[in-house]
This record gives structure tokens, C-alpha cells and sequence, in this order.
């Protein structure tokens, strides 16, 4: 599909409709549908249930001052943190069970000015036919900015809560996902979650270099057995 640069107006060459949703005889009306997703002037983005990035327009490209091109392949939620896990967790519980609905989540992130923007993001589940897989339709509505610039980053262990160090000693106990989602009280979906955001976080590609990585930044305690999450 054509693609419209937010700061400069030119066309610039994308993959398909057809590349993006695995059809290769998509209907009129709904190349139709995605120019007018084009033309929206609010921030909006087709995304896997997972989070990953399809599709985004042009004014939800404006956002990070990019093209929409850009943002294919990234996950929305880190591009915008959300202010509470809860509510994430209740998008992947009603995903789980395919329930089709609309979720918002409180979010945050840097603006171009380096100042800290708030707002929400409304995640609809879509899907062709009521026995196709879902999709999220993720609309951002800017609710402010804040009046000081972006805390500096902070430290790894800064961003753990108390929920993902306990999912990470059981992990590294050798739990299953499973048993860790039994111990906590939460769905498996729900602990992939957090074992996946912590993954990407740390910049590490599976369970056990994740666990390694827990040990390196001093979030688990290096001398008890069975693991145990340090007091921070």
C-alpha cells in the first residue's frame, strides 16, 4: 500500500494489504477502508494480539515523527508505557477467550518536545468473521502534557514489579508456566506476558538467559535456594 510521510506529504512505497493480512483477494470496499485509515486524523494502529505493530497511520506515525512504515514490527506497549499492568492483563484475559469488546489503558510517553505526554489507548478486538482470529484496532486519544520534561531512564531493576520478581523466582526455580500461573494467580497468557515484556526489556531471547539476566542485575538473590527475589 501507499503510505503518506506525516512531515513531508510524499507517497512512500509499503507492503500490501494483501502482505500484511495473508489475503491475496482482498475485497474492494476494504482497500477502500484502508485509505480512509489513512486519512484519519486520529492516532491509529492494526496490531496482533500480542502488541506487534501492522499497520499504523500516518497521525499515529506523528506521534514519534516517523512515517507509519516505521513503526511496523514494533510493540505498542513500547511505544506506550502503560500506567497500569492490570489493565493489559485484562486485554489479554478477554483475547484468551475471545471475547470482542473494547479496552482502554492509561498510558505515557516521551513527546518530541521532551516532555512527558499522557492519554489513553482504546484496544478493540476485530476480526473478519466471528470465527477469524482477532486483531486489535489500537486508537490513541492525547489527553496532555506534563508540565516538566521525561524523567531519565531508569535503572532495570527500578522497572520490576513485585508481580514479575515473584514470576521470575518461580521461573528460575524451574516452574512451569502453568504451575507460575497457579502460584500467582493469574493465566498462562498472563505469564507469558509478563515473562515476554521482561524479555524484551533485558534484550535477551529466552527463559533461561532471562532468569541468568535476573541473577546478573541482582533481582533474585544470588545465594538462596529455592530463588527468592531480592528486597530492593
Amino acid at each position: 500500500m501507499s503510505e503518506r510521510s506525516p512531515a513531508t506529504g510524499d507517497l512512500t512505497t509499503d507492503v500490501s494489504p494483501a502482505e500484511i493480512f495473508g489475503d491475496s483477494d482482498l475485497p474492494a470496499w476494504r482497500n477502500r477502508a484502508l485509505l480512509v485509515f489513512d486519512r484519519v486524523p486520529i492516532p491509529a494502529a492494526v496490531c496482533r494480539t500480542d502488541g506487534t505493530v501492522l499497520l499504523a497511520n500516518p497521525a499515529m506515525a506523528a506521534e514519534w515523527r516517523t512515517t507509519p512504515g516505521r513503526l511496523r514490527g514494533r510493540d505498542v506497549l513500547e511505544l506506550f508505557h502503560p500506567r497500569s499492568v492490570e489493565q493489559v492483563e485484562r486485554i489479554v484475559e478477554a483475547v484468551r477467550h475471545g471475547h470482542r469488546s473494547r479496552y482502554p489503558v492509561l498510558v505515557h510517553w516521551p513527546g518530541p518536545d521532551g516532555l512527558q505526554r499522557y492519554g489513553e489507548l482504546t484496544a478493540d478486538t476485530v476480526s473478519d468473521t466471528p470465527e477469524a482470529p482477532l486483531w486489535l484496532l489500537v486508537l490513541l486519544r492525547v489527553l496532555g502534557t506534563q508540565d516538566t520534561p521525561e524523567e531519565p531512564p531508569r535503572s532495570p531493576t527500578e522497572k520490576v514489579t513485585d508481580r514479575e520478581r515473584t514470576v521470575l523466582a518461580l521461573a528460575a526455580g524451574g516452574a512451569t508456566t502453568a504451575q507460575i500461573a497457579r502460584a500467582v494467580g493469574l493465566t498462562t497468557d498472563g505469564v507469558s506476558y509478563h515473562l515476554t515484556q521482561l524479555s524484551r526489556r533485558w534484550g535477551v531471547a529466552n527463559r533461561t538467559a532471562l532468569v541468568a539476566r535476573a541473577y546478573v542485575l541482582g533481582v533474585l538473590d544470588a545465594g538462596v535456594w529455592p530463588p527468592k527475589a531480592r528486597d530492593l
